[in-house]
């Protein structure tokens, strides 16, 4: 992706939600009045193919799903992932359905001040969020980029919803597929991504990793089961710079720490993923004790900010191309402190 400023871009993670619920139109709309060059929707989908902004596919956590009773009876059980979750789940709603649902914090604890914002907004659809991008752009007079993550692609396939190639239909429609200089497409699993490349998508592929345990669509046709710490090896890199442009790790996996597990400067997964010709992000930076390497803590209070500027700027001297922020104007404010 693109950018005019010096450093690294920097993403709101699901809009600004140290400010307003998640994947709100407000977050959005608050994430690029903030500065963020690109914001981050995560992608799922309704039984009629529509492609829905939630973190997850069970929705209870962030929605009032749990209190309407003409859906009493859609709560279930299902195995995500290898999980099992209890809960709402949005391939077993409508869109129609979905739309009279309202958003609410879903770190409650963490963010309180969040809670005022309960109630008040509707899901988003992804074409929703590319229109407030659409027009926070033109408003503001700079072409702002989205990141886009599919999530679950291997279960919704076995639901019978192709995520991807409604993704490849959605940005079709609306205009998207032409800006691949402003669009990245990301997943927890390499074959959905496979499928995209291979299909023309026009965006920036990059594959997220997680510190520990394996992609839910591994072991890859012809190939044996890798975790992710394999993907993270040179082995790793090598082969993912034959299929994506770049890798977007867990912050943890750019910090070097001792035996107390105190930060003691950063690691070489940046250098030697650059080395490979991938690009480099990493997530998500938060300024609450309770996200915060010890190093960092200020007290055992988790909802306090700590010293996140300093870990902030440890991350940066990472040599990352791309940090995911929960409040987008940290993250520009770091940047440009580390950067004039």
């Amino acid at each position: 992706m693109q950018h005019t400023a010096p450093g690294p871009l920097v993403i709101g993670h699901r809009g600004a939600p140290g400010y307003r619920p998640e994947h709100t139109a407000s977050a959005y709309r608050l994430a690029c009045e903030l500065g963020a060059d690109a914001v981050e929707p995560d992608i799922v989908a309704t039984r009629d193919g529509v492609l829905v902004v939630r973190h997850e596919n069970e929705i209870s956590g962030t929605t009032d799903v749990a209190s309407r009773p003409e859906f009493r009876g859609r709560r279930t059980v299902k195995t995500v992932d290898g999980t099992r979750v209890h809960g709402w789940f949005v391939e077993d709603f409508t869109w129609s359905e979905l739309s009279t649902l309202r958003c609410r914090e879903r770190l409650a604890k963490v963010r309180p001040d969040n809670r005022a914002y309960d109630g008040a907004e509707p899901i988003l659809r992804l074409r929703d969020v590319l229109a407030i991008v659409d027009a926070e752009s033109a408003r503001l007079g700079r072409g702002i980029g989205v990141v886009v993550e599919i999530k679950h692609a291997r279960f919704l396939l076995g639901q019978g919803i192709d995520i991807g190639a409604l993704l490849l239909a959605e940005l079709a429609a609306t205009g998207w597929d032409a800006r691949p200089d402003r669009l990245v497409i990301e997943c927890f699993e390499l074959g959905v991504l496979d499928r995209m490349r291979a299909a023309g998508a026009g965006a920036e592929i990059v594959f997220l990793a997680e510190r520990s345990g394996a992609p839910a669509d591994e072991p890859l046709a012809g190939a044996p089961s890798r975790g992710y710490a394999w993907y993270r090896s040179d082995a790793g890199l090598a082969l993912l710079a034959d299929r994506v442009d770049g890798i977007s790790v867990a912050k943890g996996d750019l910090i070097r720490v001792n035996a107390l597990g105190r930060a003691t400067g950063t690691t070489d997964l940046a250098a030697r993923a650059h080395d490979h010709g991938l690009r480099v992000y990493t997530w998500t930076l938060r300024p609450e004790n309770r996200y915060l390497n010890l190093r960092y803590q200020s007290s055992l209070r988790g909802a306090e900010w700590g010293d996140w500027q300093d870990e902030f700027a440890l991350i940066l001297r990472a040599g990352v191309d791309g940090i995911f922020v929960d409040h987008p104007d940290l993250g520009v404010a770091i940047r440009r402190a580390e950067t004039r």
